[in-house]
């Protein structure tokens, strides 16, 4: 059977090596007689794929020893929620800055439990860059500065990590971590969301500096506890033991393959055809964000009227190419090109773009 292409947001494409790795292994994980599945999350066994994982996101991503890694169920909206249980005092500012949809989903998940104060917004210019660092109204007393580090629907991404002074910086990396290389010591929490480039849906991964930790925080049961989960491996409860085996595969991949500095190279090769394609295409084809804040991972493009964007979805869905259709916040077309998309597949992308050009232009 010949895979295609799956330029999906997420869930998203996975390494076929990891594919085939757990294929081979799902009746009979490593001789032991059953499943990964199957085994008990405190048994030797899984506690040995949940240290091994571990300490590969750490090498991958840098990750200093003064950082906790926690693997947590569901998915970065739950995160969202919990920052502030965790990090901001009854009352407490806590500022934000929104540059596309999933920063004002962050905010939606906050407002019951802090005073959010929006330090910038892209939405005025219909979130096709980033408001630049000096307009921003930072707070003097602010819990922790937000920012969603890849917007997956506007296609807009940070190119560099911007300096918010003494408040420590949380980051939304759910649809860039791991894809080119990160200074973690910036931030003072990093969260993802692992359907995109590090596994499958259904499972979390939140890097915070230990120090953090020791804040109060607000009323909260102890399953919504940070700390509580750090300190007892990320096995406070049942943990979504094949989403975290999988996910330690792909990140084992990730390594195998030449770690984050390579995918940062093939990740800018990928872009730089697709908004190639773009940008010669005379208008054919057109993306609307500032270059110097266009996403690697997510671009958006559009056609001149939905009746060509409901063609180009159908033939190249035909073609095999998958899930190029936009999200409906805001309708056209959308190539995501996490980790695990090869090149080959943003040059057939752009190979079939030239030939629909060619026949509806």
């Amino acid at each position: 059977m010949a895979r295609a292409y799956n330029f999906s947001a997420g869930p998203a494409t996975l390494p076929e090596p990891v594919l085939r790795q757990a294929q081979a292994e799902m009746l009979d994980w490593n001789g032991v007689g059953a499943s990964i599945v199957e085994l008990s999350h405190r048994g030797a066994e899984f506690m040995d794929v949940a240290a091994q994982a571990e300490a590969d996101l750490r090498r991958l991503l840098s990750v200093p020893d003064d950082y906790a890694v926690l693997f947590l169920a569901g998915g970065a909206t739950t995160q969202q929620a919990l920052l502030a249980l965790n990090f901001a005092a009854p009352g407490q500012v806590a500022d934000y800055v929104v540059t596309g949809h999933w920063g004002r989903t962050a905010i939606r998940q906050v407002e019951p439990y802090v005073r959010v104060h929006v330090a910038a917004d892209g939405g005025p210019g219909g979130f096709r860059d980033i408001p630049p660092r000096d307009t921003w109204s930072l707070s003097a007393d602010a819990a922790y500065v937000h920012i969603t580090a890849n917007e997956t629907i506007h296609g807009v991404e940070f190119r560099d990590t911007p300096e918010v002074g003494a408040a420590p910086l949380f980051a939304d990396f759910s649809s860039s971590i791991a894809s080119e290389p990160v200074d973690v010591s910036r931030y003072g929490l990093i969260y993802a969301g692992a359907q995109k480039n590090l596994g499958p849906v259904g499972i979390s991964v939140v890097i915070v500096r230990r120090e953090l930790l020791q804040r109060e925080g607000q009323p909260r049961a102890d399953i919504f506890t940070y700390a509580s989960h750090a300190a007892r491996d990320s096995m406070l409860n049942t943990p979504p033991t094949w989403n975290w085996y999988l996910l330690g595969l792909t990140v084992k991949w990730m390594l195998d393959e030449g770690g984050v500095e390579e995918f940062a190279r093939r990740n800018a090769a990928k872009a730089g055809l697709v908004y190639g394609a773009i940008d010669a295409s005379g208008g054919f084809y057109r993306n609307e964000v500032a270059p110097a804040v266009r996403s690697r991972m997510n671009i958006p493009f559009f056609l001149s009227d939905e009746t060509l964007t409901a063609r180009f979805v159908a033939e190249s869905k035909a073609a095999g190419l998958l899930a190029l259709k936009g999200h409906k916040a805001v309708g056209g077309l959308r190539a995501s090109l996490y980790n695990a998309m090869p090149v080959a597949g943003a040059q057939a992308l752009v190979d079939f773009m030239h030939d629909f050009q060619q026949r509806h232009g």
